[in-house]
């Protein structure tokens, strides 16, 4: 089973940090044409991401745990950026974010061809004002 570039190169606790909204974009190559996912695949979350990375353009992921067995890889990731464009409709705050991120793909010839997971949306928008916190 191979993974996806540069997915394959990382371990834990080395940054993945794409230089461009293009470069983060690229993860959006990873899927398998018709990838099952709850979330976007494709263009469309080449999209998604190039979005993300204009509301958080200092958006970064460090690997914490990478683990692959079959056709299985689970990481948990975090995310870290500072909120400087609009995120779903939500005006730029300036606030830092520290986001938990927790996927489980199926690796199919080198791609996702299934995914679960994701970030913690909800405690993004408790970071970013947006929810009130339970806490």
């Amino acid at each position: 089973m191979g993974l996806p570039q540069p997915m394959a190169a990382r371990s834990p606790g080395q940054p993945l940090q794409p230089q461009t909204a293009r470069g983060v974009a690229e993860a959006g190559h990873w899927w398998a044409p018709g990838a099952r996912s709850p979330a976007p695949t494709g263009a469309e979350q080449e999209q998604r991401i190039i979005d993300f990375q204009a509301a958080f353009p200092d958006l970064h992921f460090t690997i914490e745990d990478l683990v692959a067995e079959g056709d299985r890889v689970v990481f948990r990731a975090t995310m870290r950026g500072t909120h400087q464009g609009l995120f779903r409709d939500i005006a730029p705050t300036g606030r830092p974010i520290a986001v938990a991120v927790l996927d489980i793909v199926r690796v199919a010839d080198g791609a996702f061809a299934e995914q679960w997971g994701g970030p913690d949306l909800l405690d993004l928008l408790q970071q970013l004002g947006a929810v009130v916190s339970l806490r």
